[in-house]
């Protein structure tokens, strides 16, 4: 099994709670979240690995999750529904999801893009209770549909090369669940249970995929991205010196360095790389992350 130490970016603040690094091909930036002060910080990353930061902007109370839009801009989980932050930094709320939110306890977590241009984002509860999270597709017509209910913390979610597969991590169950996929439909289909994390270091949190198919997944409260490959097996353990490893990304005019996101959160005595991003060359190459090809306004419940 390979072992690996990531470093530090010198180049970026820490976040109080740092989460999904994406890479974004059209404008060569990475892109993140500060969940709790509800920012979406960017970055440029050199060939060499070095993380310079380049801009942050405002996109509600919590910020969940980024991703790229056909505009130029991004689509983001923040609050309890998305909202579009235009290429200036400007945010508008597309849809507040009528069961999500401040009022109910939740809050988007994480989300995606799949292969065609639809947006995945779930929930979470604040208090993290048993059952409180969802899953939501915003399809390309704008219509947004519920694809699953009685989650705890959905979190990362990513597809195969192929499109045949998505994997979905459930931190409260400490579960990456593989589901079959139907690209043309965007709807999940028959389940099972790809990695039980239940007796292990942590749960999983934010994953990503490579150009192999393997899964590199955080570990909460590890300290440690893991890497999968399609059998489950366990190849390669990249060590991080900050507990909270959040989520991980392939980043780069190559896609060949893995950008690493922590967290503050739940730590009493907050120790100097809490909250930074983390960068290591595992020797492999990602991909950059999907493009949201949808409207921009007049977001709809199917």
């Amino acid at each position: 099994m390979l072992t690996l130490t990531a470093t530090p970016a010198q180049g970026v603040e820490p976040a109080v709670h740092g989460e999904g690094p994406t890479w974004d091909a059209a404008r060569r930036e990475l892109v993140w979240v500060d969940i709790d002060r509800g920012q979406v910080r960017r970055a440029t990353v050199s060939p060499a690995g070095v993380v310079a930061e380049v801009g942050v902007h405002r996109g509600g109370a919590t910020v969940g999750f980024v991703v790229p839009a056909s505009d130029g801009g991004w689509v983001l989980g923040a609050d309890g529904g998305f909202t579009h932050l235009s290429p200036d930094g400007g945010a508008t709320v597309l849809l507040d999801l009528p069961d999500e939110g401040p009022a109910a306890g939740t809050r988007m977590n994480d989300g995606a893009v799949d292969p065609v241009g639809r947006v995945f984002g779930g929930t979470m509860g604040f208090d993290e209770r048993p059952g409180a999270g969802s899953l939501y597709r915003v399809d390309l017509d704008g219509s947004v549909h519920t694809v699953l209910t009685g989650l705890t913390i959905s979190n990362g979610i990513e597809w195969t090369a192929d499109s045949r597969t998505v994997y979905l991590a459930d931190s409260g169950a400490a579960q990456i669940r593989a589901y079959d996929y139907d690209v043309a439909a965007g709807s999940f289909g028959d389940t099972r249970v790809f990695l039980d994390l239940s007796d292990d270091d942590g749960p999983p949190d934010g994953l990503t995929m490579d150009d192999e198919d393997h899964v590199w997944v955080a570990l909460w409260g590890a300290g440690q991205v893991r890497r999968y490959s399609p059998a489950g097996e366990l190849v390669a353990v990249v060590r991080v010196t900050a507990v909270n490893t959040s989520s991980c990304a392939f980043a780069g005019p190559s896609l060949d360095h893995l950008v690493i996101s922590t967290s503050t959160q739940g730590l009493t005595d907050v120790p100097p790389d809490a909250g930074r991003l983390f960068v290591v060359r595992p020797g492999v190459t990602g991909r950059p992350a999907g493009v949201y090809r949808g409207p921009l306004t007049g977001l709809r419940l199917a």
